[in-house]
C-alpha cells in the first residue's frame, strides 16, 4: 500500500472531520434561534455590515451564487432577510436584515464563547491558536487561487 493513500496521512480528512464536528457542535446552540450553520454564517456577515449585494456575500462566504441563493430564499421565507433588486442595476440583488434578523444578533452574541468552552480541554494555547488560524488562512488562500 502507498503511504500517501493511508487515511491517517491525509490532512484533508482531518479538516473534513473537524468541519463536520464543529458544525455538529453548533447545532444545539443554533436550534433555539431557528438557524442552520450556513444561515448563521450569512447572519454574521450581515450583522457586521447590513445591506449587502449577493455577490459580496458570496465573496465573504466563499460560496457560489447557486449555493447562496436557495439559502437566502429560505431565510427570506423565515422573515430573517429581505432581498430587493438593485436600483442602478436590476441584475443585482441587495440583502438586508429584517427586524427579526437584527433581533437574533442579541440572542446569538454568546454562541462563540459557548462553543469555545467546548474546546477548553484541547491542549492549545493562544499562540498556537493564532498560528493555526494563520495556517488555515494561508491554505484557504492558496486553494482559492486555483
Amino acid at each position: 500500500m502507498y503511504d500517501q493513500l493511508k487515511l491517517d496521512n491525509q490532512v484533508c480528512f482531518r479538516l473534513y472531520t473537524a468541519s463536520r464536528l464543529i458544525t455538529q457542535a453548533y447545532r444545539p446552540l443554533l436550534d433555539p434561534l431557528g438557524l442552520t450553520y450556513p444561515q448563521y454564517l450569512v447572519m454574521m456577515v450581515l450583522w457586521e455590515q447590513d445591506n449587502q449585494l449577493v455577490g459580496d456575500l458570496c465573496r465573504h462566504l466563499m460560496l457560489d451564487t447557486n449555493t447562496l441563493t436557495p439559502l437566502l430564499q429560505r431565510m427570506e421565507k423565515e422573515g430573517l432577510v429581505i432581498r430587493t433588486r438593485g436600483i442602478a442595476d436590476g441584475r443585482q440583488t441587495l440583502v438586508s436584515l429584517t427586524k427579526k434578523g437584527l433581533h437574533l444578533e442579541e440572542q446569538a452574541k454568546d454562541i462563540p464563547s459557548c462553543l469555545a468552552k467546548s474546546w477548553q480541554s484541547a491542549p492549545i494555547d493562544e499562540q498556537q491558536g493564532i498560528a493555526f488560524v494563520a495556517a488555515l488562512d494561508a491554505m484557504i488562500n492558496s486553494l482559492k487561487e486555483r
